[in-house]
């Protein structure tokens, strides 16, 4: 869905959209994302006039424009929910995270900041988006927000046992009675003191 600027130079946007499994691609950098069930956003986009954010401060309206006149600053405001799935980090396995999330996002036109003079910004504006006409793609909107919403350790449950070092099975699903810990480290966790093979030659050497 098109969220056209010239449309909101006349009046808000607004959107009430369903998207079902397949529709928006979230498989992006080959991360095995995946969407699962509908996925539903509800908002409203908008040109903030003259005096909004970050214009008035810093006085860009043209010369003879009416300050309560539309700017070329965008916001999008509103809420989305689904849930998507990707690989556990732990088993490999299949992980689920339902989603419910807003929004309150600001944009500006690509080339009023690529002909603009270096200035400093605050921290508001550090995370400034940029648009191109005729305007912004809501799925791609949705899609960003969406994957910045997942964990940065993605598992299926937290009591998730994960992928044996040893044999290689899923040990949520099958038994495992691999010996994964280190022979030096078992030694020492039972109180005995363990002898790096490296020198159990010199064991026998007498000094005279």
């Amino acid at each position: 869905m098109l969220l056209s600027i010239k449309e909101m130079e006349v009046r808000k946007v607004a959107f009430a959209e369903t998207w079902q499994p397949g529709e928006i691609d979230f498989d992006l950098d080959d991360a095995r994302i995946c969407q699962v069930g509908p996925l539903r956003a509800e908002g409203e986009a908008e040109l903030l006039p003259h005096t909004g954010r970050g214009e008035s401060r810093k006085g860009s309206h043209k010369a003879g424009s009416r300050k309560d006149e539309p700017g070329n600053e965008v916001r999008v405001h509103g809420k989305v929910e689904t849930t998507l799935e990707t690989d556990c980090d732990r088993c490999l396995g299949r992980a689920k995270f339902p989603i419910a999330a807003s929004f309150d996002l600001f944009y500006r036109p690509v080339d009023v900041e690529a002909t603009a003079e270096e200035v400093a910004i605050d921290e508001g504006e550090a995370e400034m988006g940029f648009y191109e006409l005729p305007g912004l793609v809501l799925e791609d909107i949705l899609r960003e927000q969406l994957l910045l919403q997942l964990p940065m350790q993605r598992v299926c449950s937290e009591s998730c046992k994960g992928i044996c070092p040893v044999c290689g099975v899923n040990r949520n699903e099958v038994p495992c009675s691999c010996d994964t810990v280190h022979p030096l480290v078992a030694g020492r966790e039972a109180g005995i003191q363990a002898i790096d093979e490296r020198w159990k030659a010199l064991q026998s050497l007498k000094v005279q």
